[in-house]
């Protein structure tokens, strides 16, 4: 065990290091998401969604940075993301609305124009909705008709049709 530490002494100490700045990174960024959230009266609860998507995306790029820290070399990651990405490939296929959703998601935290509690009129030819926004998750939104029934429509359909906004919440 002691050969361990004498042979990698440097990148341990170097992984450290790469640890402590990843946390500080992501620290920060979890700070301005905060940040952007109150600044534009968005629910904590979809700040939070939104940090953690940005948590997992640094983890995945410390966790390389990490690989070849300690020896490996491009063929080997390659080999290991053409394996995963195929697997990946061929399962989220399945699920490729979910995926469009959670993107639409993320899209609509940033620059999204309407709140919870907004009334909105969707402009869908089939489907015309008018009623008031619920709550915003991450894969739909809750709204309210006004007949009273409770409505979850997909957060993609929402930045494909367009929408009007009635009467703003006070």
């Amino acid at each position: 065990m002691l050969d361990f530490f004498k042979d990698y002494d440097a990148q341990i100490y170097l992984g450290i290091g790469l640890f402590v700045i990843f946390l500080i990174i992501n620290f920060s960024v979890n700070v301005i998401i905060r940040k952007v959230a109150k600044r534009s009266n968005k629910n904590e609860v979809r700040a939070r969604l939104i940090s953690r998507y940005i948590s997992v995306g640094l983890l995945f790029l410390w966790l390389i940075s990490e690989s070849f820290l300690f020896g490996a070399n491009w063929g080997d990651i390659a080999v290991v993301f053409s394996s995963v990405f195929a697997i990946l490939g061929i399962a989220l296929f399945a699920i490729w609305s979910i995926l469009s959703n959670v993107t639409s998601g993320v899209i609509m935290f940033f620059s999204f124009p309407y709140k919870v509690g907004d009334k909105v009129e969707i402009h869908d030819k089939d489907f015309p909705i008018r009623a008031v926004i619920e709550d915003i998750r991450a894969f739909h939104l809750h709204l309210r008709l006004e007949n009273g029934d409770l409505v979850t429509y997909p957060n993609n359909l929402m930045l494909q049709k367009a929408v009007t906004l009635v009467e703003k919440d006070a």
